[in-house]
């Protein structure tokens, strides 16, 4: 049985937050719509009264308060939607891209992915008080839309680009774990030990 995809947001992060035990010390981290998602689940959590996250480390997504700048796409067939998201994640082997139920479901993961990130709207609030590190590549968004997250915390900011695109953090993976554990060695010493929660 295939389980039922999210389609906005907030409902995701009301499913994470609902079903999470947040136990400090942890920090959270994600990468493109998963930016997203841990970016709002810090903020659900602060407006439940729950804890905060030691770090969030948001990667590969410009601040949300800019235009979203995210072609719609989920809208597309799936003759469309496929050779886009083969140019994102790379081309099925041709076993799979000849299987039309792998086909099907590969693409109804990625359209509601899709389909998340594009009807996403950032809703004004206060800025969080916990540490913000953004971390992009060189070929993604321009360095301002990322350096524009530093509105949303009142703690200290830090931004790291690596080069590459959009997916810069697989031939980078070594630098951007470097970048975290530096980010999280910068909290109190009990931060070495944090649990770090990915969202994407």
């Amino acid at each position: 049985m295939v389980e039922e995809s999210y389609l906005r947001v907030d409902a995701l992060v009301a499913a994470i937050v609902d079903s999470v035990a947040f136990r400090p010390p942890f920090a959270l981290f994600g990468h493109s719509l998963g930016a997203v998602v841990a970016f709002e689940t810090a903020r659900a959590l602060r407006d439940r009264g729950g804890p905060k996250p030691e770090a969030l480390i948001l990667s590969a997504y410009h601040a949300p308060h800019l235009p979203n700048t995210t072609p719609d796409v989920h809208r597309l067939p799936d003759e469309q939607l496929l050779p886009i998201v083969e140019r994102q994640f790379g081309e099925l082997s041709p076993e799979l891209h000849d299987d039309p139920e792998f086909r099907r479901l590969i693409l109804a993961y990625h359209r509601a992915d899709f389909e998340m990130i594009e009807t996403y709207r950032y809703a004004e609030g206060p800025p969080l008080s916990v540490p913000l590190a953004v971390v992009g590549g060189t070929e993604d968004y321009p360095e301002d839309m990322l350096r524009a997250w530093r509105r949303h915390t009142t703690g200290p900011f830090t931004m790291q680009l690596f080069t590459g695109d959009h997916f810069y953090l697989r031939k980078q993976r070594d630098g951007l774990l470097r970048f975290i554990t530096s980010v999280l060695a910068n909290r109190s010493p009990s931060s070495m030990a944090a649990r770090l929660r990915t969202a994407g």
